[in-house]
């Protein structure tokens, strides 16, 4: 059975699919609709991405996209670790400005819902990683938006020290949250 738990933002959820092994390997059903369904997350999957980071400390991210590109994401990590990172960026939400950082690896098989309306983004904690999800609408760059990693009106704690974090020259230029010009508005999304 998939054990579904709430964190500190209530529509950001945990996910941990359950493994069935032996000695031969393990089976595990990372994704069932009625499940999800069960649990509030009605969102349909148009795109399913993989992403594959070779250094410890490479960060990706903050990234969301715009109405009516605005996307929800089912995130996993299937080869090392990352620190993945939600933010709540619907403004009149009572946790606006606030965020979770939530492990998810190899090893604890956890899966973190992303639902649209909340920026993302991930720390990698091991060398190797590769990161799958799922989102619930297609990649648009017209839409695509993003803040910087280390706004300190955010206190992200990236699960490890910062002095060499990776990042593509398109995240190192990103604007604070307070510098956003278009967010979600709470109840819209």
């Amino acid at each position: 059975m998939t054990e579904i738990s709430t964190t500190k933002l209530p529509d950001v959820k945990i996910i941990t699919p359950k493994k069935f092994g032996d000695d031969r390997g393990f089976f595990s059903e990372v994704w069932n609709r009625e499940t999800l369904k069960s649990v509030g997350i009605k969102d349909d999957f148009v795109q399913d991405n993989h992403a594959f980071s070779a250094e410890k400390g490479t960060i990706r991210g903050l990234h969301y996209q715009l109405s009516p590109k605005a996307q929800g994401k089912l995130v996993r990590v299937t080869r090392g670790a990352v620190m993945d990172v939600a933010v709540d960026i619907r403004v009149g939400s009572p946790t606006f400005g606030e965020h979770v950082a939530v492990e998810l690896s190899a090893d604890n098989w956890r899966q973190l819902w992303v639902p649209a309306g909340f920026a993302h983004g991930y720390c990698t904690l091991t060398d190797d990683v590769e990161f799958l999800y799922k989102v619930t609408n297609d990649y648009s760059p017209a839409h695509e938006q993003g803040i910087i990693w280390n706004d300190p009106a955010l206190g992200i704690d990236w699960g490890m020290p910062i002095d060499n974090i990776q990042l593509s020259e398109k995240d190192k230029i990103l604007p604070s949250l307070a510098d956003q010009i278009n967010l979600f508005t709470y109840g819209d999304i």
